[in-house]
Parts: C-alpha cells; structure tokens; sequence
C-alpha cells in the first residue's frame, strides 16, 4: 500500500509535494505482501470491491504502459484458473446466486454452476455435499504481486522518492489536535509532515494510537502449506474455496497451495508467525483429501505463517482522512484483499493527498466517518 501510494504519487501531474517512506524492515521478510497468496478476484459481495479488482487486473495486465513504456518493466499477466466458491447449503447457495447480479452488472464473468457441471469440469472434486458452486476464470487467479511492488519501488525512487529504515515511534500534534506536525524515529530524528498515510498493515492500530486514534484493526494469523500429490490433477485447479474455509489453489510445476486458519482466531502479536503444525494434521489436510481424494497422498514442501490486517468493523478498507486530525490519513484494514486492492487504494490514496478527493474511483464508502456513524459495508466474500 505504501509503496502503491508513492509511486501513484509520482505519477500524478499536479503532485509537487516530497514523498518519504520510512520501513521498518526492507528485507520485508515479515511482512503481508511477502506472504500473500498473490491472487485477485472479481467474486465479491459489494460492487466497488468488484471494480477495485477490475483496475488491479487492467494494472497488472498493462503495467509497461502504465509505468511509462519503460522497456525494463516486465510484461505481466493473470494466470486465470479463477476462484471457484463451493456451497454446501441452500443459504450459502442463495448468496451465490444474489452475489452474481452484482458481479454481472459490474462486468465480472461470474458462473454459476450445478454439481453436475462441477464435475464435468472438474473430475477430481467430490461434490456429493455440494449445492451450487460459482467461478469467474476471467482476470481472476494468480499475479505476479512481487514484481510489481518491486517496480513501484524501483521507479519511485528514481523519481524522487526517499526510502529509509527506520520506524515511527511517536507523532506529535499541534496544540489545537487537529494535526500531526511530526513524527519521532526510532534513531531519535523529528520529520515534520504535511500529510502523514498509514499503510502499516497489521500494526495499523500500533501506528493510529501514536496520533491518539483508535482503529480496529487487529494481526489475525493465516498458515498457508505448499505440498505435491502423489496423483497429480490432470487440468488447473481453481483457487477452490471449501465451504469450511480451507482454500487452495493450483500452484504451477505439479504443486498447490492451501491456506487456511484455526476455528479459534484471535487476535495474534505484531511478531507471532509461529506455526501450528496441528492445524494442517487434524484440520486441512483432512478437509482437501474429502473435497480432492487425489490429494489423500501428499508432501508438504514448504510453509508459513503471515498475518490478516483485519478490520473487526466490517472487514473492508478503511481509507482517507481521519474526521478530527485532518491529515493522519488511513490506508488499512484490508483483511485479506490487500494485495489485489493495492493498485486502485494507492490510486486513490495519491489522488486524495493531491486533490482532496477522489477522482479515478469513488473510494468515499470506505471512509473513517463509517465508523463513527457505525455504518458497516456488509462483504460476505471474505475468506
């Protein structure tokens, strides 16, 4: 989301303001975006996180244009094997199918498909629990997310931007509250600011309680397993999500990936990433050798542990000014949708900084206000 932000920033004609990014850790080995699952999708429940998606494919399928024709940039695509949702009751189902009119209506190439259909086109699944299943193979599947937040990086800095290491440890706000006229660094530098984005992720509220803002947003783990099947599928498989909440997804080079999280899930510490083998032995493998029994033999090759920035609120973006200190801007709370939503949030977020307001995307709904007024955005297509 920073680095998003900066570079949109850069790309913003009437932006003539100086950008800092201060990292608390450049290696990044702790980080959301190193442990994401890289993929996007057009499957939501609200139409404006459709259309996020909808730029977050156009970005990353154009990214050269976007980034000026530079010839070093890469040539990026989407490997749609899409996401396939499965339901297991009539409710679940009745969602899926009031979910597509949206979907459809915004452009997304949402099917929706009988278990019959299902198993035509897909074999392997056991779809004996199954009520309706519903996929969109079209910009929905795996990106590549490092390489373009590496480019943003890259050409951001080489327009101006300053990267340093370094933490914000304090913030201090001018007499009246309304602003925050600097922040204090771990090495013990004052940096006045004009505007000042959180894009801190999981310690999102760590960062609004320095300003004296509360925020919901809490650190909730998620584990996700690489392993190879002793049988493996003969076609793609979609980033298939269990009516459990295990999920997994084709991989490449006879791998999958699944990913997946304990039924109790609170909120974890800043540096916990500690796996719990338990989980893949009494909980997911089990639930992917029912829904796949080709996958009743496998070897997990690698594993990990990240975070969710979750928003407890409403689980959607919270995004844009706070409503009393005027320029402590939010960038946060993205519980799980924060990689694919990166392209339009930066967008945005650089558009707000430059003109007060937003003018590509009407990000407006995912403002603060919200959560003062205690009107939640209800996505039910969180996994």
């Amino acid at each position: 989301m920073g680095a998003s932000t900066a570079w949109f920033l850069t790309d913003t004609p009437d932006f003539d303001g100086r950008v800092l990014v201060i990292e608390r850790d450049p290696t990044y080995s702790a980080c959301s975006t190193a442990h994401t699952n890289s993929c996007m999708r057009q499957q939501f429940s609200t139409e404006l996180n459709v259309r996020i998606s909808q730029f977050a494919a156009d970005f990353v399928k154009n990214i050269r244009s976007y980034m000026g024709g530079d010839d070093r940039v890469p040539e990026l695509g989407i490997r749609s094997f899409g996401y396939m949702y499965l339901a297991d009751t009539d409710a679940f189902a009745e969602t899926l199918r009031q979910n597509i009119h949206l979907q459809h209506a915004a452009g997304a190439a949402t099917q929706l498909m009988t278990p019959e259909q299902i198993k035509a086109a897909y074999p392997f699944y056991n779809v004996d629990d199954i009520v309706l299943g519903s996929i969109n193979t079209v910009d929905e599947g795996y990106w590549d997310g490092a390489a373009v937040f590496d480019w943003w990086r890259r050409q951001s800095r080489e327009r101006g931007v300053e990267y340093i290491e370094n933490e914000v440890v304090a913030m201090t706000r001018n007499p009246a509250g309304t602003r925050i006229e600097s922040v204090t660094l771990a090495s013990g530098e004052v940096i006045a600011c004009g505007q000042i984005v959180n894009a801190t992720g999981p310690r999102a509220a760590r960062t609004a309680q320095m300003a004296g803002i509360d925020v919901p947003v809490e650190p909730r783990k998620r584990y996700s397993w690489v392993f190879k099947a002793e049988q493996p599928l003969d076609r793609d498989l979609p980033l298939t999500i269990d009516p459990s909440g295990v999920h997994v997804r084709e991989n490449g080079g006879g791998t999958y990936q699944a990913g997946g999280h304990s039924d109790i899930d609170p909120a974890v510490d800043y540096d916990d990433f500690v796996m719990d083998h338990s989980i893949w032995e009494n909980h997911v493998w089990p639930i992917l050798a029912t829904r796949i029994p080709q996958f009743e033999a496998i070897k997990v090759t690698s594993e990990w542990a990240g975070h969710y920035a979750m928003n407890t609120f409403d689980h959607n973006a919270i995004l844009g000014p706070h409503t009393e200190v005027a320029n402590f801007i939010f960038l946060n709370g993205f519980s799980g949708h924060g990689l694919q939503q990166s392209p339009a949030m930066g967008r945005g977020t650089a558009e707000w900084l430059t003109y007060g307001a937003f003018r590509s995307l009407d990000l407006s709904p995912f403002a603060y206000e919200r959560l003062v007024t205690d009107r939640p955005i209800l996505e039910k297509a969180v996994i």
